[in-house]
């Protein structure tokens, strides 16, 4: 809120350079406003008066953005990505997806594997969860389990994150 927005009664006032100037009636806030040439801006409205400073709205209003975007660009976002088996793979291509896992690991990502079952493979569900325990073990140096081999459906899934 600034200026004529500010309803209260009375504030507690921080002046231009960071100064207490204390607690005084809105009417006066907004007179030593006008003076400095600057606006009257709410910046703690919960407390017990509100607190309001005279400063440049625009400015203010800048530099916020600012620490966002300065707050954003620090902030980093790990994505799932998701390597695909099948119960019947053979050693090469287990291989290659391991080496896929281990690139996404390496850039930060957290890899959902998953083991689809189709037809009559699902009879041999137990046998196949050898797959994801050699898979994780191939990938033991880089990566731990986050969340162990579990069946959804007709596939089981397995969450690896990168080892810290």
């Amino acid at each position: 809120m600034i200026n004529e927005q500010i309803r209260d009664r009375e504030v507690r006032l921080i002046g231009q350079d960071g100064e207490q100037l204390g607690v005084m009636p809105i009417t006066e806030a907004m007179k030593l406003a006008r003076e400095a040439e600057l606006d009257l801006v709410k910046i703690a409205p919960t407390a017990k008066p509100p607190v309001c400073k005279i400063i440049d709205y625009g400015k203010y209003r800048y530099e916020q953005a600012r620490k966002e975007k300065e707050a954003k660009k620090k902030q980093k976002t790990i994505e799932i990505k998701e390597v695909r088996l099948s119960p019947n793979i053979d050693e090469n291509d287990l291989n290659t997806k391991v080496n896929a896992a281990r690139k996404f690991i390496e850039k930060g990502n957290k890899v959902k594997v998953t083991l689809r079952f189709r037809g009559r493979e699902m009879a041999h569900v137990q046998s196949s969860k050898q797959i994801l325990d050699v898979f994780s073990e191939r990938m033991a140096d880089v990566a731990v389990v986050d969340k162990a081999p579990k069946m959804e459906g007709r596939s089981m899934t397995m969450f690896l994150t990168e080892k810290r």
